[in-house]
């Protein structure tokens, strides 16, 4: 075995948590039953990770296989890495066909070598890909996002949604009208919240993205600020362990006026949590 090929193979493993070892072998497929059998987990990791660089070398084991091992380890592992969604098209007037799995992996590997976007482009048979500024370490998310799998309306509150029921917790004791007030402005953000965000759990996303430019404004002359031609750039960014969630519970907690920004609310519809904003 090539020493680059065996050193990949020992750092993969050393990665790979203990428990975790033999699960993903064994969905890497590279090795049979028997020899997965013959490892022994009770040593230390380097020694562990030369009794499998050994078991590889009798089956000649190639670049390819050690790519194999890494897309493995990645699936198993997909929170840690964080992921860009890309959107393929075709030359106008191409029929929009779904292309064969299986086909697609093989061809992907055999030209693996090549450029990871031109790679994409030529196994699934399409001639553009974009970047949609979409970024998480969530793929379920991403793939609900980018395939709109689910029953959301973004930006419109003129739908009537039935409220779910639930104590306000007001106090009997306060007047009449207070009481009655509180309670329709309540109704009215859990309205406008479900409205949408909806009643159902949000795509998970970490954080979003903006990237202001503008100019200085001033009814007085002269000045730093002023006279300067090139615009103010500042980068705001939003950060939650689930995002949606997080603002979807803005309003209801009396931290936010409802309805949020567009913004903010946009996020799934545009398919995009990097924004860039300029003065028109």
């Amino acid at each position: 075995m090539d020493e680059n090929i065996a050193e990949f193979l020992r750092r993969s493993i050393l990665k790979i948590p203990l428990h975790e070892i033999k699960t993903i072998l064994k969905t890497w497929d590279f090795l049979s039953d028997d020899q997965l059998e013959t490892i022994n987990l009770r040593q230390r990791k380097e020694s562990l990770a030369q009794e499998i660089i050994l078991l590889c070398e009798g089956k000649n084991a190639s670049l390819d296989d050690m790519a194999l091992l890494d897309i493995v380890y990645a699936q198993v592992h997909r929170h840690k890495k964080l992921w860009d969604v890309f959107e393929m098209t075709k030359e106008p007037g191409e029929d929009v066909d779904l292309f064969d799995m299986k086909q697609f992996q093989d061809s992907f590997k055999k030209i693996l070598q090549r450029a990871l976007k031109n790679a994409l482009k030529v196994a699934s048979k399409h001639h553009h890909m974009v970047h949609l500024n979409l970024r998480s370490r969530h793929l379920d998310s991403l793939k609900a996002i980018v395939f709109r799998e689910y029953n959301q309306t973004f930006d419109s509150h003129n739908t009537t949604v039935p409220l779910q029921k639930g104590s306000f917790g007001l106090d009997v004791n306060l007047d009449s009208d207070i009481i009655l007030e509180n309670t329709e402005e309540k109704e009215r953000i859990q309205r406008v919240t479900q409205e949408t965000f909806g009643t159902y759990s949000q795509p998970q996303l970490e954080f979003a993205q903006y990237k202001l430019e503008t100019r200085f404004k001033s009814d007085m002359s002269g000045g730093i600020l002023a006279d300067r031609k090139e615009p103010l750039r500042c980068l705001i960014k939003f950060s939650s362990p689930h995002l949606l969630e997080a603002l979807k519970s803005l309003a209801p907690a009396g931290i936010a006026d409802a309805p949020l920004s567009p913004l903010l609310t946009c996020i799934p519809s545009k398919k995009m949590n990097y924004f860039k904003i300029r003065d028109k």
